[in-house]
């Protein structure tokens, strides 16, 4: 799978360009603020229907403008696939698949399997668990749309176990039947999720810390872990021991949505113990982790965006990122760097074909 063509209008500071893609590796070589990782962004926007960078749709659109519009040509098993992706303001966003319209975006997810590495993954590392839980969320999302779907029913019955703690509160009152229907569901729809993050965590930990070894050269051991409570109890047991306090707090304290990825290194928090390089090592890792992970599963070769990547890297890391992208299991990959010299330095290296384009 390869985008081929790109088209953009009115996205973020971009007001209009066409790009045409090599098929291996391509390059946006420009100043800080020219607009390469907002190229970046919109190939990212097709695949997942959505910004990586801002959340807030309308805000993607360009000052000053009311849409915008990304429509991207890939060529998937021989097959040419048109996806746009239009937004305009005080719409609701469309994502159109060779001119059809999506019913629901999850139907999307999926389809177009992309690997985003960026500076600003280093929130992984330095934000709450509410960030590591949406990466271990959107991997296995791509290649399981049940746990999808169970994750969303999840979510909507936590806020309306959440609403009714609240009713509780405010009205001096108290049902312990009604919460109850509540934590059967929390229950129906947690404990696979807990189930599959688990299995997943088995599966992925060792292709993780591989992936650490080779661009280490071997002169760290990093460990990953799921953190949760239902690894001592069982999810009724749990919901039990927290009534009283989830009464008092007025939400839900406990459950899959606490649950936390632990990051290690040399046994110890990276947050606090890892060097610049190692935090940046390591967050490379996970997401060529995360790509190894999502092509077996997708049985597709995903699309690889690289952010500014080689900043504050040494040259035996950078080696080692090379090596890895020269193996043949990449496919298309996309760079972006200040430093036009040093691209086209480490893109020779590939061995691949491909195009600079200079911002």
């Amino acid at each position: 799978m390869f985008l081929k063509k790109l088209s953009l209008v009115n996205y973020k500071n971009v007001a209009s360009s066409e790009f045409e893609f090599d098929s291996k590796i391509n390059c946006f070589v420009g100043a800080n603020g020219i607009g390469k990782t907002n190229i970046l962004d919109a190939i990212y926007h097709l695949s997942f229907g959505k910004s990586y960078f801002n959340p807030i749709a309308s805000q993607n659109i360009k000052h000053g403008e009311a849409f915008f519009v990304i429509e991207g040509e890939f060529e998937k098993s021989e097959r040419n696939e048109k996806i746009t992706c239009t937004l305009k303001k005080g719409s609701k966003k469309l994502i159109k698949r060779n001119g059809k319209i999506y019913d629901k975006l999850s139907e999307h997810i999926g389809f177009l399997p992309l690997v985003i590495i960026s500076p600003s993954d280093r929130d992984l590392i330095i934000e709450g668990s509410d960030t590591r839980r949406k990466f271990i969320d959107g991997v296995i999302s791509l290649s399981d749309r049940e746990y999808l779907q169970d994750l969303l029913r999840y979510n909507k019955i936590l806020s309306q176990r959440n609403s009714l703690l609240k009713y509780f509160n405010v009205n001096q009152t108290f049902d312990g039947e009604t919460l109850s229907v509540y934590d059967k569901q929390l229950e129906q729809y947690g404990v696979p999720i807990f189930e599959k993050r688990t299995g997943f965590l088995e599966q992925f930990a060792p292709i993780f810390q591989e992936q650490y070894l080779r661009i280490s050269g071997g002169r760290e051991t990093v460990t990953l872990t799921y953190d949760s409570k239902l690894n001592q109890v069982d999810f009724p047991a749990l919901l039990e021991q927290n009534k009283d306090r989830d009464r008092a707090l007025q939400y839900t304290s406990v459950g899959i949505h606490k649950d936390d990825l632990g990051f290690e290194i040399s046994g110890f928090p990276i947050k606090k113990f890892g060097s610049q390089g190692q935090q940046k090592s390591f967050l490379i890792a996970l997401k060529f982790a995360q790509f190894q992970f999502i092509k077996a599963r997708a049985k597709t070769t995903p699309i690889l965006l690289l952010d500014d990547i080689f900043d504050k890297l040494d040259e035996h890391r950078v080696g080692h990122i090379i090596s890895l992208v020269n193996d043949a299991n990449f496919g298309q990959i996309f760079i972006s760097d200040t430093h036009a010299e040093r691209t086209e330095n480490v893109v020779k290296e590939i061995h691949q074909s491909y195009k600079i384009f200079k911002l």
